[in-house]
């Protein structure tokens, strides 16, 4: 059963639909029966279509029909688009009904007021959730995030790949790994694909993107954490330094800026969320060094020296950048070399310090990057100095022996750019079917 068109695109045609016999389908969203006409509100993802159902004007055998109709039935009406005194605007004279399944038993979630539910109800039921219009919004946004993702990043240049998430070893060489047997011996699911999208940088690739699920075993019950989210990579080769990075990934968010304002394809996301962003011309960039001190004298904030950011200190940050820089972003560098993986490039004459960065919006972290190290004995010396055993990363440490360009790049989180994109309350409401360390269903 192919559907005509979405509710939208009949709204978007109406003047010349007007008169005209249409066929349209999707859920019973709302009822209402007056005695000898009954309203029936229409729901697909794109709106709503109200259906007039009118003794003398709808057939018998439509009219008993529509006896039959009781909230989310999937149906499908036929009959005459006309102009209507609701703040619908237009409305279908029904001329036929064909009801394609109903429910059998009580809704346990109510669509329409399913937002206001508490959100591990909605995660329960998740498949009625996201019939509420504002939820569905979420995941075409994302849908379009990821799309806009692929389509900047090959404008520049960018190939995609699509690397393993079964491997050998951690990314990061910690504990925070999910282990699975692979034909009787202990493999994981990949962290990231940081080792990948380096060697496809070394293997000639230059510059690469991904988009791709990303396990991370952290016992986290934050509004940030996820266990399984969907990461946004990217590895450049060929750089001078991080800031090749960073200009990159800022004109992807002024990129994703304009297109969020003027793209028809997200005109019913608009319905529900405010898509402005500001993105100056030059996102500001300070060094943990300067952002210590700036907690410190406007928030009376201080952490720990050579630690990395709490949440606190990140929200603080965006608001500072927020009234300093009429920005939503801020790049944080130089992180020290204590609080990052043994692949990061130390800083040079500072080697307590590294040309790694974060990216904030709206004071949340949403992407970690960094200049690499590609030269094979740092890289041993790095390993050994996190206290790593190089043996257990010989496969990843072959790729850099025969020529490896500077490189860098970075991992954004899907989800957390969309939480913070649409300001929602907990990233759990961008992931479709979130895990957690207490979710693993539906």
């Amino acid at each position: 059963m192919l559907k005509d068109s979405f509710i939208s695109q009949v709204y978007d045609r109406a003047n010349s639909l007007l008169g005209q016999k249409i066929r349209v389908c999707g859920w019973v969203d709302n009822i209402r029966d007056l005695g000898g006409v009954r309203f029936v509100l229409l729901r697909d993802r794109s709106g709503v279509l109200q259906v007039v159902i009118k003794k003398g004007v709808t057939p018998e055998t439509a009219i008993e029909t529509s006896k039959e109709l009781v909230k989310e039935t999937v149906a499908c009406f036929e009959g005459t688009l006309v102009e209507s005194k609701s703040k619908l605007k237009y409305e279908l004279q029904a001329s036929g009904i064909q009801v394609l399944s109903k429910p059998v038993e009580p809704i346990p979630l109510e669509p329409a007021t399913s937002t206001e539910a508490q959100l591990n109800v909605r995660l329960d039921y998740r498949w009625l959730d996201v019939r509420n219009l504002k939820v569905s919004a979420v995941f075409q946004f994302e849908s379009w995030v990821a799309n806009k993702f692929r389509e900047f990043f090959r404008q520049n240049g960018f190939v995609e790949v699509f690397t393993p998430k079964i491997v050998a070893a951690g990314t990061e060489g910690g504990a925070e790994v999910f282990p699975v047997i692979y034909f009787g011996r202990e493999a994981y699911l990949a962290q990231s694909p940081q080792f990948y999208k380096q060697m496809a940088v070394i293997a000639g690739l230059e510059r690469v993107f991904e988009v791709g699920p990303v396990f991370r075993a952290e016992a986290h019950h934050t509004v940030k954490h996820l266990t399984e989210f969907h990461g946004l990579d990217i590895e450049m080769g060929f750089i001078e330094g991080p800031e090749d990075v960073m200009n990159m990934l800022e004109s992807f968010f002024r990129y994703l800026a304009k297109e969020a304002e003027a793209d028809d394809s997200i005109k019913t996301v608009r319905n529900y969320f405010d898509l402005t962003l500001r993105v100056p011309s030059k996102v500001p960039r300070i060094t943990i060094r300067e952002a210590y001190e700036v907690l410190k004298e406007r928030y009376n904030h201080q952490l720990p020296y050579m630690e990395d950011l709490d949440p606190q200190a990140e929200r603080e940050l965006g608001d500072y950048v927020l009234k300093e820089y009429d920005s939503d972003f801020i790049f944080v560098t130089e992180y020290p070399w204590k609080v990052r993986p043994f692949y990061t490039m130390r800083k040079p004459q500072e080697p307590e310090w590294t040309l790694g960065f974060d990216l904030l919006f709206r004071g949340l972290e949403i992407a970690t990057g960094s200049q690499r190290e590609h030269r094979y004995d740092q890289l041993l010396a790095n390993l050994r100095d996190k206290g790593l055993n190089p043996e257990r990363f010989q496969f990843y440490l072959n790729f850099f022996k025969y020529g490896a360009p500077p490189h860098g790049g970075a991992g954004l989180g899907l989800e957390r750019i969309v939480k913070q994109f649409l300001n929602l309350d907990n990233v759990r409401e961008a992931r479709l079917l979130p895990r957690d360390p207490e979710r693993l269903t539906p």
